[in-house]
């Protein structure tokens, strides 16, 4: 069983590709200091896979604790890299907090993967690195835009910095998703989207209203250039993109990388918007949604959505769950928390 560091792995995307690794018969050992997620995650985990994974409560900015976890997992063999903040208003109000921590924390797991001769390097990248794109979908060769968010900017320095890295000479193998926007939970409910205070990612945002922790939702903007006015984005299920790191992995393990470091852009390649959406969880909930239109939000992208050819090409993915499924599950994980605080 290859041992494989998540970073990361008690977030969101993290704590699904964990679920994801642990299913396709990898060793999985996590660092994530919990200033974003929370210890309960590993439960989950747990209750789904029947795995106990071993969490490093290490800030990836502190290069000796970092370096203590590889000294300690010496055969850890690839690395997936998720720990970054990721709220594009917070990168807004707060640039040097996202600077820091999501440039600092890349430049010391590189540094480790010299030190320690990892080979395998898998980084979490986003659709936000091509900015307002002029065509849709996009493509892997579409020119990366003006990043319009300091999150968004710190993605583009990440993938530039793995680039000159491999350029010096390194000889790990690296593959950069770039993925869009995922939602949804695991379909057991155990482990989902939890955001600590309140949500900037559509998805929770809905549930958190429709459970009646929020009074209601504000779709930002109504006016843009899109079929109903609102943003378009391309939603995809937050277990189809877990696999797609397995996959990504696998492919990497297997010798199959010509070009490093490699793209592929993860997405369903359906534009939704805000509205749509909203629509769909009212369709699966049988509930009607409390929302009203509001201005436009600094730092969000007009419409995007992927061409997702090459993954599918080369990785053998596919995006599997419709939005109606990943809106269910979002709601059921919603349901479940609800219920854990009302026995509690």
């Amino acid at each position: 069983m290859p041992k494989i560091l998540v970073t990361g792995g008690c977030g969101y995307i993290g704590s699904h590709t964990v679920v994801d690794l642990i299913e396709n018969n990898y060793d999985v050992v996590s660092i994530d200091n919990y200033s974003r997620s929370f210890p309960k995650t590993l439960e989950g985990i747990k209750a789904i896979t029947g795995k106990d994974v071993t969490n490093y409560a290490v800030d990836l900015c502190q290069l000796d604790e970092l370096r203590n976890v590889f000294q300690k997992e010496r055969d850890i063999v690839g690395i997936i890299h998720f720990a970054a903040y990721k709220t594009v208003p917070e990168s807004v109000a707060e640039p040097l907090l996202y600077y820091h921590n999501n440039i600092q924390s890349l430049v010391n797991l590189l540094k480790c993967v010299t030190e320690f001769g990892i080979q395998h390097f898998i980084f979490s990248s986003s659709c936000s690195v091509y900015g307002n794109p002029p065509s849709l979908p996009v493509t892997e060769d579409t020119p990366l835009g003006k990043a319009e968010s300091p999150y968004a900017y710190s993605k583009q320095i990440g993938e530039q910095m793995i680039t000159d890295f491999v350029k010096s000479g390194q000889t790990a193998g690296f593959v950069l998703l770039r993925y869009f926007n995922p939602i949804g939970a695991h379909e057991s409910a155990q482990i989902g989207e939890n955001p600590i205070g309140v949500p900037n990612n559509l998805a929770p945002f809905i549930t958190q209203t429709a459970i009646g922790k929020r009074e209601k939702l504000s779709v930002f903007g109504s006016d843009y250039p899109t079929r109903d006015g609102t943003c378009i984005r391309d939603y995809i299920h937050v277990m189809d993109i877990a696999h797609a790191h397995t996959l990504a992995l696998q492919w990497l393990m297997d010798g199959k990388q010509t070009n490093n470091p490699e793209v592929f852009n993860l997405g369903s390649g359906n534009g939704v918007s805000v509205l749509e959406a909203i629509q769909a969880f009212e369709q699966v909930s049988g509930l009607k949604l409390n929302y009203e239109m509001a201005l436009r939000r600094a730092g969000d992208v007009v419409a995007i959505y992927a061409n997702n050819t090459k993954a599918v090409a080369q990785l053998g993915w596919e995006a599997q769950r419709s939005l109606n499924d990943m809106m269910l599950s979002a709601w059921n994980w919603e349901k479940r928390m609800a219920e854990a605080v009302s026995k509690q």
